[in-house]
């Protein structure tokens, strides 16, 4: 699976605190913490608390560049932050992310087509979230037509298919499993797909179980990737173990070494 590290987001003090203060080492041993533990890139988001993204977004993005060449995940519902993050990006990047209206797809796909960079498409609408699988399925071949369309590459395109706190959503919760088979089939070849973890967990308190029980049952639905906090060791060992039970690695005694070893 394709890991990309939750952690360098302002929403979390620590960051926020670096992003205020310019210190950059507490940025760059979080991006180190998490390329150790498994990350293969890293999500860069100044947080909503940000008084200038334009500004902050180029420095983040200067100080992880720094101490690693993972790809960036540059993380922003402002078109503009994300452009000032792409221009200083020596990184493979990835766009974080796109919603199904055509609005946002005109400005964000051809940022991505000149970067050459990835991107992250949410199936959400100006008409809200999805409340079934039909609707993320048509939001989702909205967005693959699109994209075929205007000539970028599916195979570039990750779908989200928008997890939603289990608290509060459980009743969805199959459905996005089921969703996430469903976009693979969209087209050939197959947009990639991607979630962000933390958000089925939201005010839970066992979000940790939550998360990784999720992750385990995607994975067998077909997930390609997904951002996630990967110091969670029971979150990554549960992965791990997915991924060695559907045939993607080969068993020995000492598995969970050996894969992060690699």
């Amino acid at each position: 699976m394709f890991i990309i590290g939750e952690l360098i987001n302002g929403m979390y003090a620590d960051i926020q605190a670096a992003i205020s203060s310019r210190n950059k080492l507490i940025v760059q041993k979080c991006a180190l913490e998490q390329v150790a533990c498994g990350a293969s890139a890293l999500d860069v988001n100044c947080g909503p608390a940000s008084k200038n993204p334009l500004i902050d977004m180029p420095w983040l993005i200067e100080a992880v560049q720094e101490v690693t060449d993972k790809p960036l995940c540059l993380d922003s519902s402002k078109a503009e932050v994300i452009k000032a993050g792409l221009k200083v990006s020596k990184n493979k990047t990835i766009i974080n992310s796109t919603t199904a209206d055509e609005e946002k797809l005109d400005v964000l796909l051809p940022l991505a087509k000149q970067y050459n960079s990835q991107l992250v498409a949410i199936t959400i609408s100006k008409k809200g979230i999805p409340q079934n699988k039909d609707q993320r399925l048509e939001l989702a071949a909205n967005i693959v037509a699109y994209c075929q369309d205007n000539g970028f590459p599916v195979e570039d395109l990750y779908l989200d298919p928008i997890l939603l706190p289990v608290n509060v959503a459980q009743e969805q919760i199959k459905g996005i499993l089921e969703s996430i088979h469903e976009f693979k089939l969209l087209c050939d070849p197959s947009p990639k797909t991607i979630v962000g973890l933390s958000n089925l967990s939201q005010g839970i308190r066992l979000r940790s179980l939550i998360n990784r029980t999720f992750l385990t049952m995607s994975l067998a639905y077909g997930l390609d990737s997904a951002i996630l906090n990967p110091k969670d060791n029971e979150l990554m060992d549960a992965l791990i173990t997915a991924e060695l039970i559907l045939n993607k690695n080969i068993y020995c005694d000492s598995y969970l070494e050996a894969y992060r070893k690699k």
